[in-house]
């Protein structure tokens, strides 16, 4: 491992703790702050720019921009939701994928987290500990908060933004899925002044109809009759486009245009009503998506290797392999042998990049690869082999760059999961009374952030269980005292091949940043 320190004189040693308590007193204001989140999934931040998304590029020029924003890893939709409002990693809150193994069950099941009755389900049987960390939702009702929530994103994503809504009375609309409301008299409301709910379109086809629809929503209904304190607005564009069409095609460019418009509308509302009753606007990604130039023989790998895949847990079967852009193997039986012998066999393919494994301070049990708990992954859930495909700068059909491998991804389509920087690159932007304008942040920054600095806007404390930290650097009462910065990259290798894992700390936050299976870089000694 190689340290290469990045100290900036503005910044202090004051510890991450000490300015979530400050920005917490900061904002004790008499009156009452609200923030409204609006995601977009999936939206790289170098598509944002005045041709095509001019409305995020106004918010951009009278806000705050994170300038080096980051998602979690597996860089998956429902993972990083789960972060974005428990503001805590995986290892933490528990969804370890988008789909993952149950092992802790008495018969081990495959997890959807897409379908929202199995979450609703697998959160009764645990007492309501679906989650190991308290989740925005939550935290808002004890202390006497509204909240409420509008997706466009599966039903599952859906209702990991406010798994307890039902419990507390919060508010929860679908763009496509009207049985996962929570409040049959506002979906009524809606309906009635809107129409159904719209169905899902045809695959190959930009999702437009339902961020209209959520868009609307929201500033015709629930902002008049609720004026929650949070309220989130995701919209599943361009996500499903880039899926479906490829990251810088056509349709998913008219899908990122029109999600803009969508984006505008509300802007122009908090423009002329919301920044004067005490709203802050945020907008956000959360991940971004590179391009598959090529398949990986992976079935193939592991069955030469003498393990019997399947996708779940049989007869016959060594080795259940979760479908998807992530790698997630879990042995029946995980002994440290089996486990070398897989990875072992896969670090000799191409289009093998990052893997992790259980082990200590830095290397994985199995030569080659990096401890799980540096990548947030040590959890009870997760897989006893994690990696990525192998990723690249190189450009895709459309111009973008940023290219990898895949085992179910078509060559030539977006796709995301694992740790290359275009991946982890989200978008972040904050304005609002109290946050500073024109100003574009270099300090590293997170997913994770969101959850702690909603609290602070609202004079609320963090919750202990956060990884977060409040994002002091871009509030207007922020003074120069500021953590420091240090990078750290990390190396490990086995025969030829050799992977490097980036992380920045920031005070007591550690953030990843990228990795991949590349070149020995210039700055390592």
């Amino acid at each position: 491992m190689a340290l290469a320190p990045q100290p900036n004189p503005r910044r202090s040693r004051s510890a991450t703790s000490q300015l979530d308590e400050s920005v917490t007193i900061m904002f004790e204001r008499p009156h009452r702050n609200r923030v409204l989140i609006v995601l977009f999934d999936g939206l790289r931040p170098d598509l944002v720019k005045p041709s095509l998304t001019p409305n995020l590029v106004r918010l951009q020029r009278r806000g705050a921009v994170l300038g080096r924003q980051r998602t979690v890893y597996p860089s998956e939709t429902r993972i990083a939701l789960t972060s974005l409002v428990t503001g805590a990693t995986p290892d933490r809150h528990g969804i370890v994928g988008n789909s993952y193994l149950d092992r802790q069950s008495p018969n081990p099941r495959s997890v959807d987290t897409s379908d929202a009755r199995m979450i609703e389900e697998m959160d009764a049987a645990s007492g309501g500990h679906l989650l190991g960390v308290p989740s925005l939702g939550e935290i808002l009702a004890a202390n006497g908060r509204t909240f409420a929530v509008l997706a466009s994103n599966s039903a599952g994503a859906t209702r990991l933004l406010n798994h307890k809504a039902r419990k507390f009375g919060q508010v929860t609309l679908s763009g496509h899925f009207p049985c996962i409301a929570t409040s049959a008299e506002m979906l009524r409301e809606v309906e009635t002044l809107l129409g159904p709910t719209p169905a899902p379109p045809p695959t190959g086809t930009p999702d437009l109809a339902s961020q209209a629809f959520l868009t609307s929503a929201f500033l015709d209904v629930i902002w008049p009759r609720l004026r929650p304190d949070v309220a989130i607005l995701s919209f599943g564009e361009p996500d499903i486009s880039s899926h479906d069409c490829g990251t810088g095609a056509p349709k998913t460019l008219e899908a990122i245009s029109f999600v803009d418009r969508q984006f505008g509308r509300v802007l122009d509302w908090w423009e002329a009503e919301g920044l004067s009753q005490g709203v802050h606007l945020i907008a956000a990604s959360d991940h971004g998506h590179v391009t598959v130039h090529a398949q990986a023989d992976l079935f193939e790998t592991l069955e030469a290797s003498g393990l019997r895949c399947g996708p779940t847990p049989g007869a016959g079967i060594d080795a259940i392999v979760i479908p998807g852009q992530v790698g997630a193997i879990y042995l029946t039986e995980p002994s440290e042998n089996v486990i070398r012998r897989a990875v072992g066999a896969m670090i000799e393919r191409p289009w093998c990049g990052s893997v992790f494994t259980a082990g200590g301070a830095v290397d994985g049990i199995a030569p080659g690869s990096f401890a799980q708990h540096l990548v947030f992954a040590d959890h009870a859930r997760s897989a006893d082999i994690l990696f990525s495909f192998r990723s690249d700068d190189r450009f895709d059909p459309f111009g973008l760059s940023g290219r990898t491998w895949s085992v179910d991804g078509p060559v030539g389509f977006g796709v995301h999961g694992g740790l290359h920087a275009k991946e982890m690159s989200s978008v972040g932007i904050l304005a609002g009374p109290l946050i500073k304008g024109g100003f574009a942040s270099q300090l590293p920054s997170s997913i994770c952030d969101f959850a702690p600095t909603v609290l602070g806007l609202l004079g609320l404390s963090r919750s202990a269980t956060m990884t977060g930290r409040a994002l002091a650097e871009v509030f207007i009462h922020d003074g120069e005292d500021l953590p420091s910065t240090v990078e750290k990259i990390y190396e490990t290798s086995s025969g030829a091949y050799r992977q490097y894992l980036r992380r920045v700390q920031v005070g007591e936050t550690v953030y990843l940043d990228s990795a991949d299976v590349v070149a020995r870089p210039s700055n390592l000694a």
